[in-house]
């Protein structure tokens, strides 16, 4: 898959809305990147994409939210404050993995062992002193498998 430069957030979030009406109930997409590199901003677009309206605060420290779309629920978490897979399976979020939603995942790496191996993972990256972003699309596991559209 080709690799993505964005030069603002508005771009982003465009490129996070067109990703996002390509997915569907049961995907799994991992946004990996440093503080500040876009994974929330791509989060909303992907949201957008998928039909979800309204505000979509960063769910840093409710670990997730869930938002109504048109398409199907999108489970939006942040797994920064977790410190492993037990955690993950302490709070029950992998219940909201690989359902009847799209689950986006922020920091992953938190609790990488517990998430599916099929999924989409997303490396968003600093170019340019910061100025710009490349944002790396890696499906794994088989997640294009049977897709057309992504």
């Amino acid at each position: 898959m080709p690799d993505y430069v964005t030069r603002s957030e508005a771009e982003t979030h465009r490129l996070g809305q067109r990703l996002g009406g390509c997915l569907c109930a049961g995907d799994t997409v991992l946004l990996c990147g440093e503080l500040g590199a876009g994974k929330s901003v791509l989060a909303r677009g992907i949201a957008r994409g998928l039909g979800v309206q309204g505000v979509m605060p960063s769910p840093t420290f409710t670990l997730m939210t869930i938002h109504n779309g048109t398409q199907c629920p999108v489970y939006h978490m942040d797994l920064y404050r977790l410190q492993s897979a037990a955690d993950l399976y302490e709070s029950g979020l992998e219940e909201y993995i690989g359902g009847d939603g799209v689950a986006l995942i922020e920091w992953p790496e938190r609790a990488f062992e517990a998430l599916p191996q099929r999924h989409l993972l997303v490396e968003l990256l600093y170019e340019d002193d910061g100025s710009s972003r490349r944002i790396c699309l890696k499906p794994m596991g088989g997640f294009l498998d049977g897709r057309e559209d992504l």
